[in-house]
Formats: C-alpha cells, sequence, structure tokens
C-alpha cells in the first residue's frame, strides 16, 4: 500500500514539475513576443514623427595631430640605385693621359613634410583632402664618395680633375633618375603611403593634390 502511495505521489510531482516548466516557457515566449511589438510599435512612432537613428560621420584632425605628421619631415617614397663610370682626356704631344674613374650613389625621392603650405589639410564632414608638396630630391649628397674608385689612371691628375669627373657623374645620376616615369612612380607610392598613415587615423574618404614644382 505504501508502495503504491508513493508511485502516486511522485506521478502528481511530475506533474507538476512538469506542468511548472510548460507554463514558464510559455511566459518566456510570451514576454519576448510582446517586447518586440513594443520596439517595432517605438520605431514606428519614431519614423512618424520625424526621428531617427543617425551616425556622426563627423571626423577631426587636431592641430597636435597635424604636427605629429608634418614632424615625419623627409619622407622617401623611391629610391633609384646607380652607377656611372666617366673619363677625361688630357691630349700630350707624345702621348694622351686618361683618368676613369666609377661612381655609385643612391638618389633618394619623396616629399618633406615641413614643407606644407598653409591649409595643406582641409575637412568636409567625413572628407579629408591633402595638398602634398611635389616630389623631389631628398638628399643632394647622393653619391657614395668612399665606393668611388679610379678604373683607370695614367697621367698626373690634380684635385679639380677628379672633381669635374665628379660632377659629371652628379649630373648623370641626376638625370637617370628624374624622369618622368619615376617621378610617377614616386608619385603614386608617396598616395599609398599617405592613404595608409590617414586610414589609421580613422578616416576613410581622402583626396590627394600634388603641388606643381617650380
Amino acid at each position: 500500500m505504501n508502495r503504491q502511495r508513493k508511485a502516486k505521489l511522485k506521478g502528481m510531482t511530475d506533474k507538476i514539475l512538469k506542468n511548472k516548466y510548460v507554463w514558464t516557457a510559455t511566459f518566456a515566449v510570451a514576454a519576448a513576443a510582446v517586447l518586440a511589438v513594443l520596439i517595432v510599435r517605438a520605431c514606428e512612432a519614431a519614423e512618424q514623427s520625424g526621428i531617427g537613428i543617425t551616425t556622426d560621420q563627423q571626423i577631426d584632425l587636431t592641430p597636435q595631430q597635424i604636427e605629429r605628421i608634418k614632424d615625419i619631415g623627409e619622407w622617401e617614397f623611391l629610391a633609384v640605385v646607380d652607377e656611372e663610370m666617366v673619363d677625361t682626356v688630357r691630349r700630350g704631344l707624345f702621348s694622351d693621359d686618361q683618368l676613369v674613374r666609377i661612381y655609385y650613389g643612391t638618389v633618394r625621392l619623396g616629399i618633406n613634410l615641413h614643407q606644407v603650405s598653409p591649409g595643406w589639410l582641409t575637412l568636409d564632414g567625413d572628407s579629408l583632402t591633402a595638398r602634398l608638396p611635389p616630389i623631389g630630391l631628398l638628399a643632394k649628397d647622393f653619391i657614395d664618395e668612399a665606393r668611388t674608385r679610379s678604373f683607370h689612371e695614367s697621367g698626373r691628375w690634380t684635385a679639380a680633375d677628379r672633381e669635374h669627373l665628379y660632377r659629371k657623374a652628379y649630373r648623370r645620376m641626376l638625370a637617370h633618375a628624374m624622369t618622368p616615369d619615376n617621378l610617377l612612380q614616386a608619385r603614386q607610392n608617396g598616395e599609398q603611403h599617405f592613404r595608409s598613415l590617414m586610414n589609421a587615423l580613422g578616416i576613410r574618404r581622402l583626396r590627394i593634390e600634388w603641388e606643381q614644382a617650380e
């Protein structure tokens, strides 16, 4: 008899617990449905009243950030490695003297941000316009004199003669580096680097203009 009562009591308990779980789940579903309806009605009311949710797209660059960008100073966008063999001949009565020297250099092209014009950065909402200096020569002393060597030398030559060859090699290297193709490549590299910098500052819409070389 006790066993029957216990079994019956256990069955009633299980049924009560089962009904409790069902009612709990039902209540949760109903509450979620009511909340969803309230949210929809609130959004509709906001639309009808002209109230909307907007995202502020305004960006800003502080004077301190602009100064830090300018502090980059010289920014290299292209390096042109060159080797030049130049010579000079001095005619003599019985024989000619000749001096042949080989020069090595690296011509570096880029911009100097210390030379930007006033108002070179202009913000308009979420867009930035940057006006950059023209691509130019970063370092004038680009010949590595430590690597310069004489390929052939006959006769006696002065320091002025060697200086003459140095200037000749200098002009050749400069002419080979400052070609339209190299200047265009340096400008494209510069735009890529500058865009990466601005993207890191949170600026996505960027227009780059280049000043004309004098």
